[in-house]
Order: C-alpha cells, then sequence, then structure tokens
C-alpha cells in the first residue's frame, strides 16, 4: 500500500512502478477468456446476471441482431430472451456512427446494465460474439433449467486491423454435409472471421449445381475411389477419423462411387445462413487447370478431347477454343447468380500449360496474338475472366500464380507459394491487394505438430519487405484445408482446431502474446468440448527418440487435467483399455506407443516413442588433416526417401555447417552431409531436426532424428550418448521441389535448443 507520509520521493516513485509492473502482471494472468482479444479492455467489479426475464432493446437498427442474442440463452433458459423494440431494456444495442470501423464496437458490462455500440450490423454481429465467449462454456449446450447467468463486468473497445480473415475448404476432393457447412460457419463467427472460401470444383468432383451443363453434377460429381481413397483407407485401420463418410457412396451404373453435390438454392440458403453471421462465402471454380471434373463430361473443353494426369498436374481446358470461354462464363454467371460475394475465385494455379505448347490452334493463337511463352495466354484467359467479372460488377481472385504472365491491378491476389517469397512484392507493384495464405504455416491440411499453434500465431502477415506506405494493401489472410487425405468432418475438425483460435487472434491484429494465448485457450477447449468439436488436443511433451546410459523414468503428463496417457509395447494403438502411464522406470531399450484419453474416451495423437539404452559414444580417431566445416555430396535431382538416394553425386563442396546453398532454394535436389561434430563435454544431446521434405541425423553412426520423406516442414527430435571428442556427423537432405526447409539444433541438459556453433564441424 502506498501511504502519504512517505518522506522521499524517490521511494514514492519507486513504490509507484513496483505497483503499476504487478497490476500489469496480475492483468497478464488474469486476461478475460477472449480470442482473439480485444483491442482496449478496462476490467471492471463485480458481475452482471443474466435471468431469463432479462430484456434485449435497442435501436431498431439492430432488429436482426437482437434476435441472435436473444437465442444465446435457449439452451440454458429453454428459451430465448425477451426482444422488444425500443425500450429501455436491462441489455441495450445502440446506432453509434462514431466508430469508424464497420467491423468495430463498443461492449459496456456493469453490475446493472450491458450496453452494446456499433456503426453497422456487423460490428454488433462481432460485438454479440465478445458477449459469448464471456458467457459460461456451458451456453453452448442444451440442458435447460438455469435461472441465473453471469458475465464479469468490463469495458472494452474493439475493431479489427485486417478486413480479410479467413478459412478455406475444399469440398471437392471428399464431400461434405450442409450440416458440417453451418457449424463451421458458427465456429468461424464465434472467432470473428468474416470470409469463407468454399473449393467447389477440381479433377476429382464437382460439387455445384449448373443448370445449363446438368452433366457436371450427373457425372463430375462422382468418382471411383483413387489412390488418396487407398492412403485415407491405411490410416483409418489406427485412425477412425479416416473412415470414409459412408453417407456419399452411392450405386451408379453398376459400380459403386462416392460424391455428392449442393444445388443452388441449398447454396443459396447456405449464403443467407453465413451473411447473418457476417461471413461472406467466396465460391472458387478453379480454371483452367484442374477441371478434369468438368472436361470428363464435355471433352470439347481440353485441347485434344482427352483428359488425363501429367508428370505434374492435370489436362487444363483450352482457352484458343471459343466455345471454352463461352462455357466458363455461362459457368460463372450461374455462380454469381448464387453468391453474392464482392470477390469470385478462379483458381489459376498448376496449371499445365505443355498441353497448349502442343495443340496447334493454340500455336496459332499465340502467334496471331504476339504471345511468346503459354504463361501469357494462360494470362490472357484469366484476363478476359477478369473483364467479363467486371462487367458483372464483380472482382477476380486467384492464386498467386496469376501474376505470371501479367494480371490486371484490379485482381486481388492469394499468396500461397512460400518459396515464391517476392510474389507479395510483385503483386503490390503492379497496384493488386494482396491475401496472405502460405502453404507453411497456413495450410491446417498438413498434419500439426508442437510447433504448429505458435507458428501459426506469430507469423507476420505483413512482410518486413513490404514498404510502409504499401502494408494496407496486405488486406488479410486465411488458412485452408484440402481435402485429398480429409475424408471425415471429425478430421476437418481435428485440422481446424485449436489452430483456427491462433490464426483469428493473428489476423485481428491486437497486441500478441503467446503465452497469454495459451493460457486463454484453455477455456476456449472446454467450450469446444461442449460445441462437440473434435479438436486435436495437445501434444505430449515428448522426444521422438531418448537416450539413457543405466535407466530411465517415463513420467508424461497432459497439459489436460482431465487426460490420461495410456501406452502399449507390442506395437498396437493404445486403446481406452491400454495401461495408463505413471512412473514407468526403464532398465532396458523400449519402444512405446502412448497417447492422451479423455473423459469421453476421444484419443489424442499416438506417440512413438523409443527409449535406447546406449553407453556413452566413444570419439572417432582424429583424421590426419581435418578440414573445416563438413562436406557435402550434392544431387541435382530428389529421391522419394533418404534410403533410395544412389549413384555418383552431381558435384561436392564445402559447408560451414548445416547450410543450403541459396541457389538452390526452388529446385529439387539432394544433399548429404558428411563429417565430424566435436562435442566439448560428455552427456546426453538432444537434436532437433526441421525439414521439407526428408532429412535423416545420424551421430557417432546412431540415428537421432529420422525426418524421411515427401512432407511440409516438420520437426523431429532424439538424443544420443556421446563421449567428449570428435564424432561421426551425416546428415541426409531431399527437397523435393518448391522452397526448402531445413534448420538442425542442439541442446543438452535440459537447455533451451540453440544453433550449433560452426567451429564444431569438421572434416575428414
Amino acid at each position: 500500500m502506498i501511504r502519504s507520509h512517505f518522506r522521499q520521493q524517490r521511494i514514492f516513485a519507486v513504490t509507484i512502478v513496483g505497483l503499476l509492473c504487478s497490476l500489469c502482471s496480475y492483468a497478464q494472468q488474469n486476461q478475460l477468456p477472449l480470442i482473439p482479444y480485444p483491442n482496449k479492455v478496462v476490467p471492471g467489479r463485480g458481475n452482471f446476471t443474466f435471468t431469463p426475464q432479462t430484456v434485449v432493446a435497442g435501436n431498431d437498427f439492430f432488429s436482426n441482431e437482437k434476435l441472435v442474442l436473444a437465442e444465446l440463452f435457449s439452451k440454458s433458459f429453454g428459451k430465448p430472451l425477451p426482444v422488444k423494440k425500443d425500450y429501455p431494456g436491462i441489455v441495450q444495442m445502440n446506432l453509434d456512427r462514431r466508430i469508424t470501423d464497420p467491423e468495430g464496437y463498443k461492449l459496456t458490462i456493469t453490475t446493472q446494465q450491458i450496453t452494446l455500440q456499433a456503426a453497422d450490423r456487423a460490428g454488433m454481429l462481432i460485438a454479440i460474439q465478445t458477449l459469448r465467449q464471456l458467457l459460461p462454456a456451458d451456453i453452448e449446450s442444451a440442458q435447460g433449467g438455469k435461472n441465473k447467468i453471469s458475465v464479469p463486468a468490463v469495458a472494452i473497445e474493439d475493431q479489427p486491423a485486417f478486413s480479410w480473415r479467413g478459412t478455406h475448404l475444399d469440398v471437392s476432393r471428399h464431400f461434405f454435409t450442409l450440416d458440417y457447412l453451418k457449424r463451421h460457419i458458427d465456429l468461424m463467427a464465434l472467432y470473428k472471421f468474416n470470409k469463407f472460401h468454399l473449393h467447389l470444383t477440381d479433377d476429382q468432383g464437382w460439387r455445384v449445381e449448373i443448370k445449363k451443363y446438368p452433366k457436371l453434377t450427373e457425372e463430375g460429381a462422382w468418382r471411383t475411389l483413387n489412390n488418396q481413397d487407398s492412403i485415407v483407407m491405411s490410416r483409418s485401420k489406427e485412425n477412425p477419423d479416416f473412415i470414409i463418410d459412408p453417407r456419399f457412396f452411392r450405386q451408379k451404373n453398376g459400380r459403386e462411387v462416392y460424391g455428392g453435390f449442393y444445388t443452388q438454392q441449398e447454396l443459396k440458403d447456405l449464403v443467407a445462413y453465413a451473411a447473418a453471421r457476417n461471413i461472406e462465402i467466396i465460391p472458387e471454380i478453379d480454371m483452367p487447370g484442374h477441371m478434369m471434373a468438368a472436361i470428363n463430361s464435355y471433352m470439347f473443353l481440353s485441347c485434344d478431347s482427352t483428359s488425363s494426369f501429367g508428370k505434374f498436374f492435370s489436362t487444363p481446358i483450352c482457352p484458343c477454343n471459343p466455345a471454352t470461354l463461352d462455357f466458363a462464363k455461362d459457368i460463372f454467371t450461374e455462380i454469381m447468380d448464387i453468391f453474392p460475394s464482392t470477390y469470385i475465385h478462379i483458381g489459376g494455379d498448376e496449371v499445365e500449360r505443355s498441353h497448349w505448347e502442343r495443340s496447334a490452334a493454340c500455336q496459332d493463337m499465340m502467334k496471331r496474338e504476339g504471345m511468346k511463352t503459354s504463361a501469357e495466354l494462360q494470362a490472357w484467359f484469366i484476363n478476359s475472366m477478369e473483364k467479363f467479372f467486371k462487367e458483372k460488377g464483380r472482382k477476380l481472385i486467384g492464386w498467386d500464380e496469376i501474376l505470371d504472365g501479367g494480371i490486371s491491378s484490379s485482381a486481388a491476389i492469394m499468396y500461397w507459394r512460400t518459396w515464391a517469397g517476392n510474389a507479395p512484392n510483385e503483386a503490390i507493384k503492379n497496384g493488386n491487394v494482396v491475401i496472405m495464405s502460405p502453404d507453411n504455416p497456413f495450410y491446417f491440411s498438413e498434419q500439426p505438430d508442437k510447433n504448429s499453434l505458435p507458428a501459426t500465431y506469430n507469423y507476420s502477415l505483413i512482410p518486413a519487405s513490404i514498404a510502409a506506405k504499401d502494408r494496407n494493401r496486405i488486406i488479410g489472410g486465411q488458412a485452408n484445408v484440402w481435402t485429398e487425405y480429409v475424408a471425415t468432418e471429425q478430421r476437418a475438425d481435428y485440422l481446424y482446431m485449436p489452430r483456427m483460435t491462433a490464426l483469428a487472434e493473428n489476423l485481428w491484429g491486437s497486441v500478441k502474446n503467446y503465452s497469454s494465448y495459451m493460457r486463454r485457450l484453455d477455456a476456449h477447449l472446454v467450450r469446444l468440448d461442449t460445441m462437440k468439436v473434435a479438436y486435436r488436443m495437445p501434444d505430449l511433451p515428448l522426444l521422438y527418440n531418448y537416450a539413457f546410459i543405466d535407466s530411465m523414468l517415463v513420467d508424461v503428463r497432459s497439459s489436460m487435467s482431465n487426460a490420461q496417457i495410456r501406452y502399449t509395447t507390442d506395437g498396437s494403438a493404445p486403446a481406452q483399455s491400454s495401461p495408463v502411464l505413471n512412473k514407468l522406470v526403464l532398465r532396458t531399450s523400449q519402444r512405446l506407443r502412448m497417447a492422451a484419453f479423455k473423459p469421453d474416451g476421444r484419443r489424442g495423437d499416438i506417440f512413438d516413442v523409443a527409449y535406447n539404452k546406449q553407453p556413452l559414444a566413444q570419439p572417432a580417431p582424429d583424421p590426419a588433416k581435418p578440414g573445416k566445416g563438413l562436406l557435402v555430396e550434392w544431387y541435382n535431382r530428389s529421391f522419394d526417401s533418404t534410403v533410395l538416394i544412389t549413384g555418383k553425386p552431381d558435384r561436392e563442396f564445402t559447408t560451414a555447417g548445416v547450410i543450403v546453398p541459396k541457389d538452390a532454394e526452388t529446385a529439387a535436389f539432394t544433399m548429404r552431409y558428411r563429417g565430424y561434430i566435436n562435442v566439448p563435454t560428455s552427456g546426453i544431446y538432444t537434436f532437433y531436426l526441421t525439414s521439407d521434405d526428408a532429412a535423416v541425423l545420424k551421430v557417432a553412426g546412431r540415428e537421432v532424428a529420422n525426418n524421411d520423406g515427401m512432407h511440409a516442414p516438420k520437426e523431429k527430435n532424439g538424443q544420443v550418448a556421446l563421449q567428449q571428442g570428435r564424432q561421426l556427423f551425416s546428415l541426409d537432405f531431399i527437397e523435393g521441389g518448391g522452397g526448402y526447409t531445413l534448420r538442425l539444433l542442439y541442446s543438452k541438459d535440459g537447455s533451451e535448443p540453440k544453433e550449433i556453433p560452426a567451429e564444431w564441424f569438421s572434416n575428414f
């Protein structure tokens, strides 16, 4: 306590500072359970208590929004709150034109009244979601019988930093019910997303009714199972989330096919459902590539009336055929009748232009139009469609490939190719707006790991290379779920959540504090449980590969207080009948498979962990003439796995450490690092290997981290017992094409992971 009789000003000042720091720390530790966290929060004293008689009233401009708020209480009270028109209600919705952002709002809660203020319906809907998050989690479940619900007193002023806060779902590879789409929209609204990018067509399926071309859904919406389904079915042996949804199979022409589609009326109803929650649905009809579902039904769309998968991508439609352009315009005319969105997504990615280069008609057209490359032909098609969109009062949006060959400045660019890192700058220089949707870390269809949440939360939406005057050209970001290997709603939930919450806070633009976010996330996992969302459970604090010398205590705890860890030793998947892990002592090498289980039986990820009893590895003999750095064998090609690396390397050179040459950033290549690592003291060393794609690390001839196979960036780690001195070191790395990721860190005795000093490395 600060007392007035303090004699020295200095003591007084120091005490004030100490008190403020304590209050600051208290505020951080006791933040309200809100995601995304508002820009300005002033805690009050006490609580406001709702009863079934609490009246919702206010400006009639918000008549629909009053009903939305009143309905929040139906499951708890058994009925909505009463709504009055122009009534001095206890819960008041006011129109405030002084709020400049259409999604901005003010929320004031005292012990006696709640006031929500906004200048637009969008802002009021977002204010309601903030209030919803302050309500107890069980507000989301049907229970009835309650007569009181309290929320804390607080004053909030808030608005988003970015206007595009999106999620994406591919319903083409695997199909999803309208009920699931609505439930996803509800989650989006809860976390203040406002754009739902619906990927409706691709090679594997056409999901939207087009009345002028009925075969698109009569034939194109159905397919036999493919090689991706085979992988899904293999994974389903241990994880029921991969069991292909049986609701989408049917008999057609004497064979079983998979698929489905949405009628135009169903999609119009979905658009209205989303709009009532401040969410705009952005339809994507991907062309000129990714169009086999259409070409197979209307073969005139391809240049040679054939359809197949090439080395990289599928047969595209033929822009040199006037009928193709007419077809595209017909499609988008009906799409625009369904979707009133400002933007229509044309895709424009991954086009196998070699088909056009072999087409006499396309070569004639290119010569006639003065085009020198097939990229210019693709640009001609995209620009023709963009002109058509403008005539219809719409705007075109496409993946960043549409920059190739030139694009109008009025189009929007969705950046996804991390290996084309300059694309946002190129787009801005061209006058385009940009939506950040990088494959790493915003492709949520990639298997998440312990790094996924912080990577999503901390990703910088505005690249450092963007000049201050141009930063407003980055209008937001978006997470994408591609469904080649996502066959169920449960799997989609798992991939979205809880990463969506991290993205929500990133996109909202409030002051970031990851530790605070993680504390607040705990309350949201309870809410998601209540909402029956099959989110990914938190990672167990594990390495993939442990080393010990005499014995080891295995004592693993989940961050979820109500979860139990169960394990097996025979290689089978842990089940709820498996033994509970409780301070297991190992004295011999052992492989354990373990997973967290919630009381309802839901299982988290399975972790395969090796515990290796091993003596300290003895140092290797010193080479006659040791050199600095590591030797590298370089191959101008990739392999599917490190075990398949063979043949004579194309060149050899030396690097200072685990470094990839800058000129290799976009090529497919293979590198084999060889040499020594000179460890300064004896003990158990942990190495953390992150790679995209394959990488395998061995130290002292022992495999430490196996990150083999083609995959997005992910970390594998492991330990090895090493005697002080020079130890053999080998690392194989394969980049299959695109932007590479390769990073190796180490730690010892529980220290934080850090870079390996260059002076530790030497070669033969």
